[in-house]
């Protein structure tokens, strides 16, 4: 009887001693790290920035966004009978022109492309008190919603809806809006990342760097590691200037009920390929997932430059160029892993 009495007082305890050890370990964490991940979480990282050929021909856009800003832009029409319309959004820090490569062959098979820089890049307007990092914040995400609603009101618009392409946070800001928006009808990313699904993952390398006592870390739950991710986010927007706020991909995801092609590189290091998936499965809508082998971050046009236009080529013209009567598939497709030849 005495065992028993033990063994249930063993039971009502230990769920006590557990959160009372996860608060304690919260609290030296918050005490002595968390300022470190808050520090690495506004370090930019060391990309090779694509800047393109200026001299390439394209009608020259000047729009308006919020804060009273001009962004720049360039429109590319095709010469052949339209199929639609593509919205294209720029990777961290490059300029209109560094999107060439991506967009070139889309032109000559029929689509009109409008590529846009959003504030602080290229040559759109500054806003003084906002540096842009590679995270996506309400300022990419108002750059996107203005990017749209210039095409909306072009003569040529397109009243059906547009695509959308995106390459890194240029992607992640474009899926963000396209969420909510129905007058994007499909979307294409290329190296897109969640704040939350990036930061998690990095959080148990970031801490041991910094702590001596390594095994405790392997064993605490992921929730764990996204509550201080989100208290070391917060940190960083109290100490940047522009009143950004960092947003979360990954609430949108969820939403998002258009079709999307993800393509992703299985080499790459600053986004790896388990964060894309899991971001990828948060999607319910119909998705095709592509993981490049040999590719690294943003490298999958390089590495497989002719698989890669027809997969997305085929990808618009499956749900771009029929849009007026195409109807979305029933189920969800299933997500595929090429091997490139």
């Amino acid at each position: 009887m005495e065992m028993i009495l033990i063994g249930l007082l063993f039971l009502l305890v230990s769920p006590i001693l557990c959160v009372a050890g996860l608060i304690l370990v919260y609290i030296v964490i918050t005490k002595n790290y968390i300022h470190f991940v808050a520090r690495i979480f506004q370090e930019k990282p060391l990309f090779i920035i694509p800047r393109g050929d200026v001299s390439a021909a394209c009608d020259s856009i000047r729009f308006p966004t919020s804060g009273g800003l001009m962004l720049q832009g360039c429109y590319f029409k095709t010469t052949f009978p339209r199929k639609g319309v593509i919205l294209f959004g720029l990777e961290f820090s490059s300029n209109r022109f560094s999107s060439i490569s991506y967009c070139e062959w889309l032109v000559t098979a029929g689509y009109d492309v409008f590529i846009y820089e959003p504030r602080n890049q290229g040559d759109s307007d500054k806003q003084p008190d906002y540096e842009p990092l590679h995270w996506i914040t309400q300022y990419e995400v108002d750059d996107t919603k203005s990017a749209i609603a210039y095409l909306k009101t072009r003569p040529d618009a397109d009243p059906n809806g547009i695509g959308f392409f995106g390459i890194s946070k240029g992607a992640a800001a474009g899926l963000y809006v396209g969420a909510d928006d129905p007058y994007i009808l499909c979307s294409v990313s290329d190296g897109v990342f969640g704040t939350y699904t990036t930061m998690v993952p990095f959080m148990r390398q970031w801490i041991c760097i910094y702590s001596k006592r390594a095994a405790i870390h392997t064993i605490l739950p992921y929730w764990f590691f996204g509550k201080l991710a989100l208290d070391a986010i917060n940190i960083a927007e109290k100490e940047r200037a522009g009143n950004a706020k960092f947003l979360h991909l990954e609430s949108k995801i969820r939403k998002m009920t258009n079709p999307w092609l993800m393509i992703h590189g299985v080499l790459d290091t600053y986004i790896k390929p388990e964060m894309a998936r899991t971001l990828f499965k948060m999607c319910n809508s119909p998705k095709k997932l592509w993981v490049v082998p040999g590719a690294r971050h943003n490298m999958a046009i390089q590495v497989a430059p002719e698989e890669y236009k027809n997969r997305v080529l085929s990808f618009f013209d499956s749900y771009l160029a029929s849009s007026s009567s195409v109807k979305l598939p029933s189920k969800q497709m299933e997500a595929v892993v090429s091997n490139s030849k």
